[in-house]
């Protein structure tokens, strides 16, 4: 099978790095339709959650996920039903992608009774049990030995079940990331490590933080194999997702996935992102966007019309404009709830 290459997003954009992508699965029309439908929901969930943050209607801190959408689409697009996924905060995206509801996640963003957490959580502690979503977590990190211990459950109980766990490049430099690839190779357990290669953390590009940037090989001590994707084309990651869940379902233990992407909003909303150029970031829209690649291949292909498409992007945008009403209209919690769910 032919292995196909992808530029991907490096600080300095113009000395753009190949990244090897693997086999690129062809899409069906179907699949095409899916993965712009998916991606445009969460693109149009986002921008309306910085939107009503920018109102003061949204408190506390809200990390977009604007330009990494391919990641999780395509990773939800290789996973069977039961798989886990857990994140670190910028986790909206992955919450739409398991499919909760947006109203719910919309509802926790701006603290009321009917969010996923009944508005205690905010943006970066939501779960859902239900649809397999262990959060959201605020700690840096924090979820890969958490993601680990999932995995670690699935294999006591022999229930063929993977383990998701995203986490950044600025995480990949904690210390309790190495303890949990370590415990998972020498137990073998089902865990797909995806680290989300956005090119900053926080404000401090990979290059400045990281002495080997090529994240894939943070396994190699441990004898976890890995693989850098082109995180920017949806086909690319549902491809790498396969073979990576499928080598973790199989017993052969974890996989790791460095997801080369690129976030266009700051690292919060608070974040002016002083430390790349406008230029950077509008060449990367023009040229690698994930949502744009598949519009302009399913237009190309003829497997739908302008006129079709728009209808997608109204039905998302109604989707999400009936988020942000109920999320703005439903009550807030009573005092009460301060004291439910509290271990003693």
């Amino acid at each position: 099978m032919a292995a196909s290459a992808a530029n991907a997003a490096r600080s300095n954009v113009d000395d753009a790095e190949t990244v090897e992508a693997g086999d690129v699965l062809s899409f069906t029309k179907e699949q095409e339709l899916h993965a712009y439908r998916e991606m445009l929901l969460i693109r149009r969930f986002e921008e309306k959650a910085g939107q009503l943050y920018g109102m003061g209607l949204i408190g506390g801190f809200c990390h977009l996920y604007i330009g990494q959408e391919a990641v999780v689409i395509g990773m939800q697009m290789a996973v069977e039903q039961g798989d886990q996924v857990i994140t670190g905060y910028r986790d909206h995206g992955h919450m739409l992608a398991c499919e909760m509801d947006p109203k719910g996640v919309m509802a926790e963003l701006t603290g009321r009774r009917g969010g996923y957490s009944k508005g205690k959580g905010g943006s970066m502690h939501m779960f859902s049990v239900e649809k397999q979503f262990y959060g959201g977590h605020g700690i840096v990190g924090a979820q890969v030995s958490l993601g680990t211990g999932l995995a670690f459950a699935n294999k006591y109980k022999k229930n063929g079940k993977v383990s998701l766990v995203y986490f950044g490049d600025g995480a990949s430099n904690q210390g309790q990331v190495y303890e949990s690839f370590n415990m998972a190779k020498l137990w073998k357990l089902p865990a797909v490590y995806v680290i989300e290669n956005n090119k900053y953390g926080m404000g401090t590009s990979v290059e400045r933080a990281s002495s080997n940037t090529n994240l894939s090989q943070r396994g190699l001590s441990f004898d976890i194999p890995g693989e850098q994707v082109d995180g920017m084309d949806v086909r690319a990651v549902r491809a790498a997702g396969e073979r990576a869940i499928e080598h973790a379902r199989s017993g052969k233990g974890p996989y790791i996935l460095e997801m080369v992407t690129y976030r266009y909003r700051g690292h919060s909303m608070s974040d002016p992102a002083k430390y790349r150029s406008k230029d950077e970031v509008q060449k990367m829209r023009e040229t690698h966007d994930p949502i744009e690649q598949v519009r302009a291949r399913i237009l190309k292909n003829e497997q739908a019309s302008e006129d079709e498409l728009k209808a997608i992007d109204k039905e998302v945008r109604d989707i999400v404009s009936a988020a942000a009403e109920f999320a703005t209209n439903d009550p807030e919690p009573d005092p009460s709830e301060l004291w439910t769910d509290i271990l003693r």
